[in-house]
């Protein structure tokens, strides 16, 4: 899933506290405000991720005039990609077992052809 949310921050002059208000409980921190972006952008798409494994409902983006923000709030945009979090963040192997013709196996072992990789590259291409 890929998606454009607002994000608040604040500082107390040390730190930035981060929020995204659509995504309750949503919060990091950061020493900067380039810090605190990529935390929040991170703890986004991890509450998405898991929103996506638990069949929770996910929130649609509200837009920035109709969000209620401290007058002191800063607001971005962050950009969320669940599948490409997912991807940088489990990198473990598993194994699947699939059925092809033998011609069409065999042919692929003899123009040197990963059947692994290029499986995994369909998947990429459709679930993106």
């Amino acid at each position: 899933m890929k998606a454009l949310y607002t994000a608040t921050f604040e500082t107390d002059g040390s730190k930035f506290y981060a929020r995204v208000p659509d995504l309750p409980g949503c919060i990091s921190t950061g020493n900067s405000l380039e810090d605190a972006i990529d935390m929040i952008t991170d703890a986004a798409n991890l509450w998405l991720v898991a929103a996506e494994d638990h069949h929770d409902p996910i929130p649609a983006p509200t837009s920035q005039h109709e969000l209620n923000c401290p007058d002191a709030a800063a607001l971005s945009i962050i950009s969320v990609d669940t599948i490409a979090y997912r991807a940088s963040i489990d990198t473990r192997a598993v194994r699947k077992s699939v059925s092809l013709p033998a011609w069409m196996a065999n042919l692929a072992d003899q123009r040197g052809i990963n059947c692994s990789q290029v499986l995994q590259d369909g998947l990429m291409q459709k679930l993106a």
